[in-house]
């Protein structure tokens, strides 16, 4: 088996929307894998801006067959919660990626997110709980709110509110990195 390949799936707050190339927590994690997949291994950033869950799962088959991945990390649902997506399209879709990655021969992981709490106590809560009834009935790894060390450093966002600064970026690769190495050791 070559060095493992781990495939980052997701939206704006992968792809890092409004920082300079190179500045993503992905790309920090990309630039020294070897904590996470040994001194060999690569990580793939195929995030998209905008991205939902239906665009994922479009755009995942051909992931797998270019990149075969040992592990997937889809970081999708913000923007299907931010549109008011139904919640159950959502679960199906992500359902469905999880499988198909699964079924590539990858180990598969899903970090979830929080949508502002300007949606609605109850909107909030349905989509916390569809993220983690999917992650749990799936079995697959699970960090539920992978900006949660940054989430309330207004200063750590930019002037959108919803995406993280360069200087949080760093503090999100640690965490991810810490979820990544914990849930890849079991």
């Amino acid at each position: 088996m070559g060095a493992p390949t781990l495939l980052v799936v997701g939206d704006s707050l992968s792809a890092g929307y409004g920082l300079d190339r190179g500045q993503s927590w992905v790309d920090i994690l990309a630039a020294n894998p070897s904590p996470i997949l040994g001194a060999h291994g690569q990580i793939l950033n195929a995030s998209i801006s905008g991205e939902t869950t239906t665009g994922g799962l479009s755009r995942l088959p051909g992931l797998l067959q270019r990149h075969q991945p040992d592990i997937v990390l889809i970081a999708l649902g913000a923007n299907d919660g931010l549109r008011g997506l139904p919640l159950k399209t959502m679960q199906e879709n992500l359902r469905a990626m999880f499988q198909l990655a699964s079924e590539a021969g990858a180990t598969v992981l899903y970090a979830g997110i929080e949508l502002p709490r300007n949606y609605g106590g109850p909107f909030v809560r349905a989509f916390r709980r569809a993220q983690d009834r999917i992650a749990q009935g799936t079995g697959v790894g699970y960090l539920p709110f992978f900006l949660e060390p940054v989430a309330l450093r207004r200063e750590l966002f930019q002037d959108d509110g919803l995406h993280p600064t360069a200087e949080a970026q760093p503090i999100i690769a640690d965490y991810v990195g810490s979820f990544l190495q914990e849930s890849l050791s079991k």
